[in-house]
């Protein structure tokens, strides 16, 4: 093993509560809208890509009034998360700088652009990943990002680690291992190592 890669929502951090007021503040005021989503409604759409939360979250919308509501909500998502953050998972910065210690690490997320970026801004934890990447830079989806990743930095045994059915499928089309994050958001019915908090990361790979 030369690398871990991390998802990021449900995996480093949880940043619902920041996102929720972002976005309520937009579709409240929507007129074809009109309404605020509660925390629950919203941990429905934890990874998957923007397309399929505005699909999830607005379908009667057309796609035009769709993609435009979207963005707005996504642009002052980054915003609040650069300048607010959201709420990392216990001893998140002191695991990755052991990690860091042994392997190469980085970020592939199922967000748009900026959001990592945004994630960085405020936890200040640019330091500790070599390189990161996401659908909103690339329109792959998760496991082609994944592949793209270990493309580019000459990764030959990463592992994955994620919290959803999702993290599970995208690291089999990479093919590489998944360490599930069973503290996350969702579900994962197969996995090769599990964790129930973030330091026993340390215990498997250190």
């Amino acid at each position: 093993m030369d690398s871990i890669i991390f998802d990021l929502d449900g995996t480093l951090w949880d940043s619902m509560d920041t996102v929720l007021t972002a976005w309520n503040s937009i579709t409240k005021e929507h007129p074809k809208v009109a309404r605020e989503f509660t925390r629950e409604e919203f941990s429905f759409t934890m990874g998957l890509q923007i397309q399929e939360i505005g699909e999830q979250l607005f379908p009667s919308l057309s796609e035009v009034e769709r993609k435009a509501l979207l963005k707005e909500c996504c642009d002052l998502e980054s915003e609040y998360l650069g300048n607010q953050g959201g709420d990392l998972y216990d001893k998140v910065e002191e695991v990755l700088g052991v990690l860091a210690g042994k392997y190469k690490l980085y970020i592939v997320s199922n967000c748009q652009d900026g959001y990592i970026e945004a994630f960085y801004k405020y936890h200040e934890l640019e330091k500790y990943f070599m390189d990161y990447e996401n659908p909103g830079r690339t329109g792959l989806s998760k496991g082609e990002n994944i592949k793209l990743i270990m493309k580019r930095n000459n990764l030959s045994s990463p592992v994955y680690v994620g919290d959803t059915e999702g993290d599970l499928r995208a690291a089999e089309y990479a093919g590489i291992p998944l360490v599930y994050a069973k503290y996350g958001f969702g579900e994962a019915k197969e996995w090769d190592y599990s964790i129930e908090k973030f330091e026993e990361l340390t215990d498997l790979f250190i």
